[in-house]
């Protein structure tokens, strides 16, 4: 029996009507080898750089392994910034900027891809360390939007630095390797937990109960006090050197100390902690990595504190970004005034790189599915972020969508859009309303997930690879 031929209906509806279809069956089988191949990297990020200050280490590794130089250093030996020079840029560790110089003047604006690299976590309070039931604990203050009950009960390590009195500085990475002890917040056997499991979710477990369990042996001295928490400052001394007041001059880190792994029996998925932006900012690192000699300068911006509202010296609300650009445009433009730095800003094109939530199946009456991103269609295109009425959001303009899909699209990238959840049930927040707030056009773009803000938040690998293939075709276009 040969095939029935289309009626003209159905011709006029496959031509009109848009289909977002499943991301792997448009793709070449060579092609998914490529899409797993990359992902191996992503899940060594993963690993490697589960705080901000080791994103930004591992960032500037690569990019000095790929040609990039100080900034400081070329303005030390040259005084000029020419057409294909690459650089980058660090601040406090938290932050790192690489650019390659364009053909074209400054002044006619920049390419940027912008993600942060802070992820929900829980800190160490500046006085964490006591005894109590036997037991030696850390009290903590959690960062960012997190389900605090969602932390209890998993293995933990700690990362982070600290400075003793004299100034030398400690750095700390506990319970990553094999042989590394762990750590975990305690919760309640079910049996004792009546009263517990009667209370709201959000109440169930308190930001005081987050109390990191440590050490249980005691220092073996009679006229000693909390022996507990001597013998962990004992031991914390002999191997690193501090005592207890340095802990008050220490960023140090709660986060979940499994690795990142595959999902599912088609291995089409990664679970991990962070991902959550640093799926973003993996990809478009590994963009400008790999990027043509670009027309316009192109910037890769890895930023901080966007998880606590992008407040602070490392956030995108400091002036570091500008004042770096300022300060390139200055080695670029003869008798620069603050109008040159003022149109670089203003012609300039941002893609707001971040994660948006994945429609999940088991809790799908929060979204509208019509306008909902899905695991495993591409990378999502958002015109706006905000909560309800488009509260903190930008809103981007019809002609930058027009201008961004259309390439995506020109480039085989396979992209979708949609929004954040139902109107009247939250949304959140990106650096979009920031960098827009400099006059740039921007527009928010990024994979979406599941779990997000969990310990284990998960992705489709061909979202990631999609992600990598968009970046690296706006820096070339």
């Amino acid at each position: 029996m040969g095939t029935e031929e289309k009626s003209f209906g159905q011709q006029l509806q496959e031509r009109l009507e848009y289909k977002n279809e499943n991301a792997w069956l448009k793709t070449e089988v060579s092609e998914k080898d490529i899409i797993f191949e990359f992902c191996e990297g992503y899940k060594d990020f993963l690993n490697k750089a589960k705080t901000e200050r080791e994103a930004v280490s591992y960032a500037k590794q690569r990019a000095e392994e790929n040609g990039f130089v100080p900034l400081d250093k070329v303005l030390a030996e040259n005084g000029r910034l020419s057409s294909g020079d690459k650089i980058y840029v660090v601040n406090r560790d938290k932050n790192i900027i690489l650019a390659i110089i364009g053909d074209r003047p400054i002044q006619d604006g920049l390419k940027i891809v912008g993600s942060h690299v802070d992820s929900p976590r829980i800190d160490l309070k500046p006085n964490p360390l006591y005894e109590d039931g036997e037991m030696a604990l850390f009290k903590t203050h959690y960062y960012g939007g997190i389900k605090k009950y969602q932390w209890t009960t998993i293995p933990l390590s700690i990362h982070g630095v600290l400075f003793k009195s004299d100034g030398e500085k400690v750095e700390i990475n506990i319970g990553e390797d094999d042989s590394d002890p762990q750590f975990c917040i305690t919760d309640l056997l079910p049996h004792l937990a009546k009263e517990q499991m009667d209370k709201k979710l959000s109440e169930v477990i308190t930001g005081e109960g987050l109390n990191l369990l440590i050490g249980s042996i005691p220092y073996n001295e009679e006229k000693v006090k909390e022996k507990i928490k001597l013998n962990i400052l004992d031991l914390l001394n002999q191997k690193y050197g501090i005592v207890e007041e340095d802990f008050k001059r220490a960023e140090l880190e709660i986060v979940p100390a499994f690795k990142a792994r595959d999902i599912g029996f088609d291995r089409s998925m990664i679970g991990s902690y962070g991902q959550d932006d640093r799926i973003c900012a993996y990809t478009s690192l590994q963009a400008i990595l790999r990027a043509n000699k670009p027309e316009k300068t192109i910037i890769c911006f890895l930023v901080d504190k966007e998880e606590i509202g992008s407040m602070g010296n490392t956030g995108i609300m400091s002036r570091f970004f500008e004042n770096t650009v300022a300060q390139i445009t200055s080695l670029l433009v003869d008798n620069y005034s603050d109008i040159s730095l003022r149109k670089a800003l203003s012609n300039s094109k941002l893609l707001s790189a971040d994660v948006t939530a994945a429609l999940d199946p088991t809790y799908d009456s929060v979204n509208d599915k019509k306008n909902a991103s899905f695991l495993g269609k591409g990378i999502a295109i958002e015109k706006y972020t905000g909560s309800r009425g488009k509260s903190d959001a930008s809103d981007a303009n019809a002609e930058f969508i027009a201008e961004i899909t259309n390439m995506l699209t020109r480039n085989n990238v396979i992209w979708q859009s949609g929004e954040m959840g139902k109107v009247d049930l939250g949304g959140g927040g990106t650096i979009a309303q920031y960098v827009a707030n400099l006059g740039m056009d921007v527009i928010d773009a990024g994979p979406p997930i599941l779990c997000m803000h969990s310990p284990l938040e998960v992705s489709s690998k061909i979202d990631i690879y999609m992600a990598y293939k968009a970046y690296l075709a706006f820096y070339n276009s």
